[in-house]
């Protein structure tokens, strides 16, 4: 069998490509505009980090040459890092603040309703504010969050509930506590 010369073996094989990619156009059209778009976002998204490049290299140029003196931070921009650190939180600063805190109360703003009774140990009044229960104590009452206290009050009896509830309606009386608390007991005395 005669070979056929180089160029007429490669003018074959670009008939029958042309003859292939022919056949392949009804399927590539549909398509042939996305591929467009997409190669000219392609070809932008280049473009663009070619000139971020170049702006950060002219960047560093100029602060190799202290062409700008105008290195510090805008007084609106603090940082982690820029805040001093605190004295240790205490346990008697507000430990209910926060994502979790429903309904809570300022710990150090707390106002009891008789304050005068509290303030006049002779008084006759009640003074059930002012003498704080051993569960009161025991649980840090005054400084738990709503979602504190739900997780606490599961494991505790009906007396030390009851307690608890006393203690709230006599000083805060808060009604979301107030309302967890009363729910517990009833629940704990259907078991």
């Amino acid at each position: 069998m005669i070979r056929p010369p180089f160029v007429a073996r490669v003018a074959a094989g670009l008939a029958v490509t042309a003859l292939e990619e022919a056949k392949k156009l009804p399927e590539t059209a549909v398509a042939l505009p996305m591929t467009a778009v997409s190669q000219m976002l392609q070809t932008s998204m280049r473009l663009q980090q070619s000139i971020t490049s170049l702006a950060i290299k002219g960047d560093q140029a100029f602060a190799l040459l202290s062409w700008s003196g105008d290195d510090e931070q805008p007084e609106w921009a603090v940082f982690d890092e820029d805040v001093k650190p605190s004295s240790p939180k205490t346990r008697e600063s507000p430990t209910n603040a926060g994502r979790f805190a429903l309904y809570s109360v300022d710990p150090t703003a707390e106002t009891a309703p008789n304050s005068d009774a509290e303030a006049d140990p002779d008084s006759d009044t009640d003074n059930t504010a002012a003498s704080e229960p051993p569960i009161v104590a025991e649980l840090d009452y005054a400084n738990l969050t709503l979602a504190e206290l739900r997780a606490r009050i599961k494991s505790l009896s009906v007396e030390n509930l009851t307690t608890l509830l006393d203690y709230e309606n006599a000083t805060r009386s808060r009604a979301p506590y107030v309302t967890m608390l009363t729910n517990r007991i009833t629940t704990a005395k259907a078991k």
